[in-house]
């Protein structure tokens, strides 16, 4: 599919001022993974639990994500992305103080709630805000995610690991940058976004030429693709670190490390997707990311402690690139619906992950950490549906 209007230019500042948003609110949602063995230890809490915790702040998001943007299609909303970083202060805040199993689902579950009024909309703004680099936008946007995502869990261990889960409050400090850097990001969208936004949709409406059965389609194999990279990667986030504690003993704080190494790869990768889906097509990234990244997963239970922490490396550095590339390729199928996408899609993501964070925790208490990743890393290999997507041109480049 090709952009016809070269004119737009890339509001890059806007897109910078988004990714630090998503990475100050992504650092802070990552926290809550990261200490895992912090809550497991404190309130003796089993793998079913640790579970039930990420299914919670993950269906909160997933459930209200779509509903959230396709609001935002109808009445964009400027200051939406402020309104769900104060949300999730208040949820991070009752994490702070939770004495309870139960008060820290009713934590997450606030921080979920959150993360659903932020994620569309600031993907919609991203989106506005490419011009024509659609793919480079949303890698922008998406790596300072990964990043905070990566950077969650060291600072988890520099800041909570020695002084116990009361020191999650400190991370109320980014919530509150983010919210004084997603106000800003909000006047420049009331003043401009509107009329770009209607004008942006109509030129890329009329560019496509698939039928409702070829989008219906593709839609299905984008769906299935999430579903494989997502349960691939709740194994990862949420129990990599009691896989290596447990096959290499190694301490909390080495095991937080290497989880920071993985999930800093992935940062790394997801612009490399972006821009090379500008180039080539976001098809052929999004099959070489998922399925390339199959044979590495499939090497990583059987390895060594060195070859396992490069083996992650090497999958979240392939894997990454996948997500913003199918959130493009599906935004062009449906150009008009922008925040619907990406809610659907951001919504299945968190939800996809709860499921397999909860999925993978039954499992680890039925068997062991060992056999929960013997099975995790065979998802990667249906990544090989992705070639019945139908062919979509890169968006066109400045001429």
């Amino acid at each position: 599919m090709r952009s016809t209007d070269t004119s737009i230019e890339t509001t890059f500042s806007i897109l910078f001022a988004i990714s630090i948003a998503h990475l100050l609110n992504d650092a802070v949602q990552s926290v809550i993974p990261s200490i895992y063995p912090i809550l497991k230890d404190d309130f003796g809490l089993t793998f079913i639990q640790i579970g039930i915790i990420t299914f919670v702040f993950q269906m909160t998001s997933s459930i209200l994500q779509p509903f959230v943007g396709r609001y935002a299609d109808r009445h964009p909303s400027p200051f939406a992305l402020t309104f769900g970083m104060c949300i999730s202060l208040a949820g991070l805040v009752m994490l702070a103080f939770s004495d309870s199993f139960h008060f820290i689902i009713a934590s997450v579950a606030v921080v979920g709630i959150g993360s659903s009024i932020f994620h569309p909309e600031a993907s919609r703004v991203a989106q506005n805000a490419a011009g024509y680099r659609k793919g480079l936008a949303q890698s922008i946007f998406q790596v300072g995610g990964n990043g905070g995502t990566a950077i969650g869990p060291l600072l988890a261990a520099m800041i909570v690991l020695p002084h116990g889960k009361g020191a999650v409050i400190w991370f109320a400090l980014a919530l509150v940058l983010g919210a004084i850097v997603t106000t800003w990001i909000g006047r420049w969208y009331r003043r401009y976004v509107a009329t770009r936004m209607a004008s942006q949709a109509a030129k890329v409406i009329r560019s496509i030429h698939l039928t409702e059965r070829q989008i219906r389609r593709a839609m299905t194999v984008l769906v299935l693709l999430t579903f494989s990279k997502q349960f691939f990667l709740a194994s990862m986030q949420s129990y990599f670190t009691f896989f290596l504690i447990d096959k290499f003993g190694i301490s909390i704080r080495d095991a937080q490390l290497c989880l920071f190494a993985f999930l800093a790869a992935s940062a790394i990768g997801i612009v490399a997707g972006g821009y090379i889906g500008d180039k080539i097509g976001r098809k052929y990234v999004i099959w070489c990311s998922i399925l390339g990244a199959a044979p590495f997963a499939l090497c990583l239970p059987y390895a060594g402690y060195a070859v396992t922490i490069a083996l992650s490396v090497i999958v979240g550095l392939v894997i990454s690139s996948a997500f913003s590339a199918i959130l493009v390729f599906a935004t062009e199928l449906k150009p008009a619906h922008i925040g619907t996408i990406a809610g659907l899609f951001f919504g299945l993501s968190f939800g996809l992950g709860g499921i397999g964070a909860a999925f993978f925790g039954w499992l680890a208490e039925m068997t062991d950490i060992q056999f929960v990743f013997r099975v995790s890393t065979l998802l990667p290999l249906l990544g090989i549906v992705a070639a019945l997507l139908p062919d979509m041109k890169p968006a066109d480049k400045k001429q």
